[in-house]
């Protein structure tokens, strides 16, 4: 007897191995799956301007690192004594704008050059709901606790996601013929906007992505969001606050995504970097452990052997 509903997954026709550069963009799956290629070491780049959840700042990221957007000070706006941009997540703030701005344009710098050499493109939305800055009339990533009335409240619809992607994707595979992009639509649910909300905001990222397949053949989808609400409709699965995953949850989409994307031969190499990872993340009691030291050593040659370069194992 079956005690699921299996979302059957297709292998598309291009894969993944540790030669491909993967770029990953959105909402906090792509994070989720993202930590995991890191901890195998793949070659990837996570959210430049940190976790974006509507379509249009996703668009809007990735405009600025095709152009190589450098940031001004005049973009960059003070609340609670810190200094941020209206295009990233928190974690860029800070207390002085230079700093602010540094942070900023040093990452947009490092990531413009990843994409000029990536192959793989994963976007993950949240929501097609949005936040328009009334001051600068710009669509915002972040309101930073800015006050609600700063903002206008809004849901994009399908036509609004489509002609902003087909120009979008125009330009990208124009300049990366070769660039395979991969649309997601994240299974947390945003339950500020309401049971209902939540779920037509959905249905228009899942409508907007199907018109996209069927435009571009070097765009396809992956079906996180229907492999939690069919083959996971357990509450075990979500983390406390019943809405985003736990890391059960995320492991076991993680491994359907593995399973899809990755080459026998990628695959196989996992297996080792897991092992050779899991001792030099070990911390021996003794600190002196001269064993263990060893073992560390050993792990980093290994590793080496395996065709990563120090500067890339951050060591």
């Amino acid at each position: 007897m079956e005690l699921q509903t299996v979302v059957k997954l297709e292998r598309p026709a291009f894969q993944v191995d540790y030669t491909t550069p993967v770029m990953m963009l959105g909402s906090c799956f792509v994070e989720n799956m993202g930590e995991k290629l890191k901890y195998f070491r793949f070659p990837v780049d996570i959210n430049p301007c940190g976790i974006v959840y509507n379509p249009f700042s996703v668009a809007e990221t990735i405009y600025s690192l095709l152009h190589r957007k450098q940031f001004r000070a005049d973009e960059l706006w003070q609340n609670a004594g810190k200094w941020v941009s209206l295009n990233h997540h928190g974690c860029f703030s800070d207390r002085d704008a230079k700093e602010c701005l540094r942070k900023i344009n040093c990452r947009m710098e490092n990531s413009s050059l990843f994409l000029r050499k990536t192959k793989v493109m994963v976007i993950t939305w949240g929501t097609s709901w949005v936040y328009k800055h009334k001051s600068s009339g710009r669509i915002v990533a972040n309101c930073h606790k800015f006050p609600a009335g700063d903002f206008d409240h809004y849901r994009l619809g399908v036509s609004d996601v489509v002609s902003l992607y087909v120009n979008l994707l125009q330009e990208l595979f124009a300049e990366m013929p070769e660039l395979e992009v991969v649309f997601t639509v994240s299974p947390v649910r945003h339950w500020k906007d309401g049971a209902h909300g939540n779920q037509v905001s959905k249905a228009v990222l899942l409508l907007a992505i199907d018109e996209l397949v069927r435009r571009f053949t070097q765009v396809s989808y992956f079906p996180s969001f229907e492999i939690v609400m069919d083959e996971l409709r357990d509450y075990r699965f979500y983390a406390e606050d019943m809405l985003h995953l736990s890391a059960q949850g995320i492991h076991y989409i993680w491994e359907r995504f593995r399973e899809t994307y990755m080459t026998a031969q990628a695959r196989d190499m996992m297996k080792q970097v897991d092992k050779l990872n899991k001792i030099l993340l070990h911390r021996p009691l003794d600190a002196k452990d001269e064993a263990s030291g060893l073992q560390k050593k050993e792990a980093i040659a290994a590793l080496q052997q395996l065709g990563f370069s120090v500067e890339f194992l951050g060591i």
